[in-house]
């Protein structure tokens, strides 16, 4: 039991802790952070039990339903509706990154209760690809929707697009990994290429979000000298 709570938490732990320590200008407050990824894991249980009710019920599925509306839209939207609600009012998000910390905060609290209910029922035999493929992909789903979050709150004009942005492409990506995986016999030859272009997307958009919190603090800075030096 011990091995499989382990192995079921430690991908999520290391990629938080990959993605909180990129923080160049300050790491977020750790009680924030840590709220967040609970707030994620906690997600797991209604989402499981709607998930039950649309499966029993005959409710969106199908080829494109049950990827994209069941089981992308709906695990994305309360992600997003968590950080919307929470963090990003709240004062401790003061630069772009901190969209990405708390991204993949929260898909990563999701990912590791998620990740420990499946080693559980299937065996400790499945923990390294349970890194590679699912707690890797929710971690990068988190990571875009958190960039497009600090793009929205600290962009002077179209706000708005990019909160639309912020949902829709993790929905999109998540769709497309779930279509690859229950659609596709030979899943795995269309899963590397689109894991390796969803890393090389995440990692880009941690690049940005890091240049856009050095011009963030530099404008700061300028506006704040004068104050400083008492002229």
């Amino acid at each position: 039991m011990l091995g499989i709570v382990t192995a079921g938490i430690a991908p999520g732990l290391a990629l938080m802790s990959y993605f909180y320590l990129k923080d160049q200008y300050g790491s977020e407050p750790f009680a924030i952070v840590f709220k967040t990824f609970i707030s994620g894991a906690l997600l797991v249980f209604p989402i499981m039990f709607i998930q039950y009710v649309f499966q029993a019920e005959n409710i969106m599925q199908g080829l494109f339903y049950e990827p994209f509306i069941s089981m992308g839209f709906l695990e994305e939207f309360f992600k997003w509706f968590i950080l919307f609600y929470t963090v990003y009012q709240h004062v401790s998000f003061d630069e772009p990154y901190d969209g990405i910390v708390y991204g993949a905060s929260v898909s990563l609290g999701f990912a590791t209760i998620e990740n420990i209910f499946y080693l559980f029922a299937n065996g400790l035999e499945y923990a390294f690809g349970r890194a590679l493929l699912p707690v890797s992909s929710h971690a990068l789903f988190g990571v875009i929707m958190g960039y497009y979050l600090g793009k929205s709150k600290f962009s002077t004009g179209s706000k708005n697009k990019w909160l639309l942005f912020s949902l829709m492409i993790p929905v999109l990506l998540h769709g497309s990994y779930n279509y690859i995986l229950i659609t596709l016999e030979d899943w795995l030859v269309m899963m590397i290429p689109f894991m390796i272009f969803l890393w090389y997307l995440g990692l880009k958009k941690v690049k940005k979000a890091r240049l856009m919190s050095d011009k963030h603090f530099n404008q700061k800075m300028i506006y704040e000298k004068p104050f400083i030096s008492g002229k």
